[in-house]
């Protein structure tokens, strides 16, 4: 069982990685290259202390890629979901998932080629979770396809979101058609065959 000193420590250790975390978070909105130097300065704490915590760059953006996740789950939370029609819920989780997306843009940036794509996509799991319960309640309800496996919907909605912050970064869609043009795009996707016709 830990002591009272043991437990100061780790309530100060825990307050700090919360701080560079959120330093870390502003810092890459600036600018997704900033150094761990000028994360360290931003947080308040000393290159020593920044390195204790987080080894690596990789580290860093790995806690703040998990930070972020976490944040548009609570946002996701509120979208109420589980709640009417299932093409309605979609077309909300689609919006919703794009402003956050659009604000966590920097992320995409500042992760290319030191996050694992794979690693990418496990920290979305909980987000997505959420995308596979209203497409599995779509198919029940006879509005979304069911000769596709659930999965590769799944990765569809993922894969599209990202191209389409891609595709804006670059200038090729404009930022404020994109939930528009995204929406269409997945719901004409998705629709059943027997409510196309």
């Amino acid at each position: 069982m830990p002591s009272p000193h043991q437990k100061v420590r780790r309530a100060d250790a825990e307050r700090s990685i919360a701080t560079i975390v959120a330093a870390a978070l502003d810092c890459f909105v600036q600018d997704p290259h900033v150094s761990m130097t000028a994360v360290a300065g931003a947080a308040g704490v000393s290159r020593v202390t920044l390195y204790a915590h987080f080894p690596s760059r990789e580290a860093l953006l790995d806690a703040v890629l998990a930070h972020s996740v976490e944040q548009a789950d609570a946002v996701l939370q509120d979208q109420h979901l589980d709640e009417g029609p299932a093409d309605e819920a979609f077309s909300r989780l689609v919006r919703s998932s794009w402003r956050i997306l659009e604000r966590h843009a920097f992320l995409l940036s500042a992760s290319e080629g030191v996050i694992a794509p794979a690693r990418r996509r496990a920290h979305h799991e909980k987000v997505l979770g959420r995308v596979e319960r209203i497409l599995v309640r779509g198919q029940e309800e006879g509005v979304f396809r069911s000769d596709l496996p659930v999965g590769w919907l799944v990765t569809t909605f993922y894969s599209l979101l990202h191209a389409a912050a891609s595709e804006a970064e670059a200038r090729r869609l404009r930022k404020r058609d994109v939930p528009d043009i995204l929406d269409r795009t997945l719901s004409s996707m998705l629709r059943s065959p027997q409510t196309s016709a």
